[in-house]
């Protein structure tokens, strides 16, 4: 197959309607390649997205966007791109599992959740349990079977990765019992790999199982929430996927933004300064234009694992999760909007945001262990059709301080491995590890990198780069890079290295109004708030006297293995320790 060509390639207009093959379509890029091509030969019902071109970087090639043909831009031949192959295969481990519900049978095999049948409540009981129950790391994900104010058969499951790096595993199709480090590096792997997704045929698609258009809709059905004490409402968009299409490029953006239930067919969508849903439906309006909205409510976790990552703005996340799932993401048409959605999703809504559409909503305890904003206006989506499966399961996102955030593991490896990806995109060599320790506002807040300096002034590019790559900008307030001897996982090792290591006068630098978000508790007076600081921090031998720098004490490798392979002999159980360093 030619590059950045797949056969069959449609182009979806924003009526919804197929308009059929052109001889030239437009890239991303500002190309055009032909689509003069044959359908897929496997199957008639699949019909892969047209594969955009983009600049080549060492393990990215090639992503997808939907959208209309745009005239007058240059050829192909006329630009200075390269583009390499694309990888449909994953680099570790088998596919994910199929869907949210494959993916709940997986973790209960492996005693990783726990089913309430109980009946329990919307109003803060359910927050109150899930946050009582995961104050341990490592604690079940908790599925919700009897809920008072839903119809029976409908059902909640709240943390689905919480702070389990098992759960995390099964969720990319790798085994349980890695430890974070080597899963980060799998998650790494396929996060540099890209599949794009396909439209399948909706009829008998889970996800159709059930279709409400109209004066029928009603979302107050689903098992909505309130977490906190203090939340402005009942809370349906925590771990979530919201589909909007950039009006300018075309191509699809996923993220993961809080929604409110405003009334039974509007809901009340949260977007943070500079996040890309916010972008699409801010250009709709400057022109007079509606922005189409997805919403789906009830994901596997891998889709959430990627709607909650931070890409490049003109790249879309249904790629990267084809390439961390091992397969592409099944999309079927909206019934009433020109969006798709997942073929296997729990609950989907379709909607609209007219100009000016907006509501109070707020507040809601968020991911820094504090409430947000105060209660402001928010997007204000109407709802126009809602698709769900039998039984329908809506998945809940605690955001709490650590252990019980949801976020918290999902974006110490998902978050690293983004990071670990852009810094080896940007060139800079030597990274052995990089971690966004889990305690720092569930990932958000500290980036450690291990490196082995290689050239002055090696540390401190790293950390510049580690701090506004797309992968780390957000929020990200401690930056600490230290040497490869160092674990960046283990917090142990990396206030050691601060404290025999960095030389505060020499060694912090501050950046100064970089990106940040309103729900950011130290930016005050709050409107200040999208704007915040980065300390950089350098915890690295000093490079310029790395060769008279004091030795640490490490042991022998030849002592280590000898004493590993007589462990239990010498009457300790388990396994033992897994050490970073150690003196060749």
């Amino acid at each position: 197959m030619p590059m950045g060509v797949s056969p069959g390639c449609p182009r979806i207009p924003r009526d919804g309607k197929d308009a059929g093959l052109t001889d030239e379509l437009t890239c991303r890029g500002g190309a055009r390649c032909n689509a003069d091509h044959d359908r897929d030969p496997q199957s008639e019902r699949q019909e892969p997205f047209h594969i955009e071109c983009l600049p080549a970087t060492s393990d990215v090639t090639a992503s997808v966007a939907i959208h209309e043909r745009t005239p007058g831009r240059m050829s192909m031949e006329e630009m200075s791109l390269h583009v390499g192959s694309l990888s449909a295969t994953t680099a570790s481990g088998g596919q994910a599992p199929r869907d949210l519900r494959a993916w709940i049978d997986a973790v209960e095999r492996i005693g990783q959740l726990t089913r309430i049948r109980e009946e329990v409540s919307r109003n803060e009981e359910m927050g109150a349990i899930t946050y009582m129950a995961h104050q341990e790391i490592n604690a079940p994900t908790l599925l919700f079977e009897k809920i008072k104010e839903s119809p029976p058969g409908y059902r909640a499951l709240w943390n689905p990765i919480g702070s389990s790096v098992d759960r995390f595993a099964v969720a990319i199709g790798e085994p349980p019992g890695l430890g974070v480090m080597e899963l980060a590096r799998r998650c790494k792997s396929k996060f540099s790999l890209s599949i794009p997704p396909v439209i399948v045929d909706g009829l008998g698609q889970p996800a159709n199982e059930n279709h409400l258009r109209d004066d029928k809709v009603d979302i107050r059905d689903f098992p909505a929430a309130r977490h906190w004490a203090r939340d402005g409402g009942e809370y349906i968009g925590t771990c979530d996927a919201i589909i909007t299409r950039d009006p300018d490029g075309g191509w699809l953006n996923v993220g993961t933004y809080r929604q409110m239930v405003q009334a039974k067919d509007q809901v009340g969508l949260y977007l943070s300064p500079g996040k890309d849903a916010r972008l699409h439906i801010e250009r709709c309006w400057s022109r007079g234009e509606a922005c189409e909205v997805v919403m789906c409510w009830g994901i596997d976790p891998a889709l959430f694992i990627v709607a909650c990552q931070t890409f490049p703005k003109t790249v879309s996340e249904l790629d990267f999760a084809g390439g961390l799932m091992g397969r592409p993401v099944e999309l079927v048409k909206g019934e009433v909007t020109s969006l798709v959605y997942p073929a296997r999703a729990e609950i989907v809504a379709e909607g609209i945001i007219p100009p000016d559409s907006q509501k109070l909503e707020g507040p809601f305890g968020e991911f820094t262990g504090y409430y947000g904003r105060p209660e402001d206006l928010a997007f204000l989506v109407h709802v126009k059709a809602v698709h769900h499966r039998d039984n329908p399961i809506l998945t809940h996102a605690l955001m709490a301080d650590y252990p019980a955030n949801e976020n918290s593991t999902l974006f110490s490896v998902a978050r690293s491995a983004r990071i670990w990806n852009d810094l080896d995109r940007l060139g800079v060599p030597g990274i052995r590890g990089v971690y966004s320790h889990p305690a720092a506002a569930g990932g958000w807040g500290m980036t450690v990198v291990s490196l082995e300096q290689r050239y002055a002034g090696h540390a401190a590019q790293a950390l510049a780069l580690a701090a506004q790559c797309p992968g780390g900008a957000y929020y990200a307030k401690w930056i600490i890079a230290v040497d490869e001897d160092v674990d960046p996982s283990n917090m142990n090792q990396v206030i050691w290295a601060m404290s025999t290591r960095c030389n505060p006068v020499e060694d912090i630098d501050i950046l100064r109004n970089t990106w940040s978000t309103w729900l950011d508790p130290t930016q005050n007076p709050p409107d200040e708030r999208p704007y915040g600081s980065k300390a950089l921090i350098n915890a690295c031998m000093e490079h310029r006297y790395i060769k008279q720098f004091s030795k640490r004490t490490k042991i022998r490798r030849s002592v280590y293995e000898n004493v590993a392979a007589r462990w239990a002999q010498l009457g300790f159980t388990g396994q033992p320790p897994q050490l970073w360093a150690l003196e060749d």
